[in-house]
């Protein structure tokens, strides 16, 4: 090589390497504040989960998480917010299971329940639990079904509302057992808590920070848990899938979504970062207080569960003809 082209060459390799320099890192995430919504006021578990979590994760990723209540709308002002905000993982959002329930039954969502959403990570999970007043002649699962079936219709069952999660955990009850009872809808779980302890409540499925208080203290009768397994959540309480009607259950969850379009490889890696979240202690113990468990789940598995309980939950309100209020 002459000592001209072995100066071009050098000089060649030097713009090249400058030019290299130049060109701008792939992007750290996150390299900004992320925000996690949550359509709900404050002070509910959806909102409790989001601050223990967007603490921690702040912790993790050296940068704020940052929660906003957007409540409104059973959630959907909040849900909709997310759904069309930018696909680059810095908007999130903190939903429960009643998505998946409002979804079946409200035909004008400002969103679409599936496309409109790409599912990151469950984050935790709980049982519900089938309770009786203490009035009631039963003691097991299998004498409330024997009564049931003996007076279709007499004994009735409270909700916290129309298309509620209860509701819908009791209707698929329902049928599973084969049996029914009459719907006493009311507005929101405390009237029906009150109703079920000294009023004209027979039976009532709901969630373990409902209505567990009461049943430790002899307040009402629980006879089961809705989960496939027994719960440490709820000690003691066997699952209903053991104890007359096999196949059934039904477990709340909560977890996050972002917008359609965030990129699979963000995706995976958030939902890596959760899953580590949730399973430390702090975490744990802020679940069992809310009376749920760590869920780590991948995001394609969550995201089938959810196309899954939508599908579920429209054939249980169409064949029990529930309609939103």
């Amino acid at each position: 090589m002459t000592k001209w082209a072995a100066c071009a060459a050098l000089a060649f390799g030097l713009v090249a390497a400058a030019g290299a320099s130049a060109q701008p890192a792939a992007e750290r995430y996150p390299a900004k504040p992320v925000t996690i919504v949550v359509p709900y006021p404050a002070g509910g578990s959806n909102d409790i989960f989001a601050r223990e979590l967007a603490r921690r994760l702040s912790d993790d990723w050296k940068v704020p998480v940052i929660v906003d209540n957007r409540p409104g709308a059973g959630g959907s002002i909040g849900a909709a917010f997310v759904s069309r905000a930018a696909p680059d993982g810095y908007t999130l959002c903190l939903l429960s299971s009643s998505f998946t329930t409002n979804a079946a039954v409200q035909p004008n969502l400002p969103f679409d329940p599936v496309a409109g959403f790409a599912p990151v990570a469950m984050v935790a999970r709980g049982p519900m639990l089938l309770t009786v007043a203490n009035d009631l002649p039963v003691h097991t699962t299998l004498e409330l079904f024997a009564m049931a079936r003996k007076h279709p219709g007499k004994l009735n069952f409270a909700s916290s509302g129309v298309g509620s999660t209860n509701h819908f955990a009791t209707e698929l009850l329902m049928d599973a057992a084969q049996i029914r009872m009459t719907h006493v809808p009311y507005k929101g779980m405390t009237p029906a808590v009150t109703d079920l302890i000294g009023g004209p409540v027979d039976v009532l499925v709901a969630s373990a920070p409902s209505i567990y208080a009461q049943v430790k203290a002899g307040k009402v009768r629980a006879l089961g848990v809705t989960s496939a397994k027994a719960s440490p959540v709820v000690p003691g309480l066997k699952p209903l899938d053991e104890m007359g009607v096999p196949g059934y259950h039904f477990e709340l969850w909560w977890g996050v979504l972002a917008p359609p379009g965030v990129p699979a490889q963000r995706v995976t890696a958030i939902n890596a970062e959760i899953n580590r979240a949730i399973a430390t202690p702090e975490l744990t113990a802020v679940f069992e207080r809310e009376g749920a468990e760590p869920a780590p789940m991948g995001a394609a598995e969550f995201a089938a569960t959810i196309r899954r309980e939508i599908e579920g939950w429209k054939k249980v309100a169409k064949d029990a003809d529930i309609r939103p209020e």
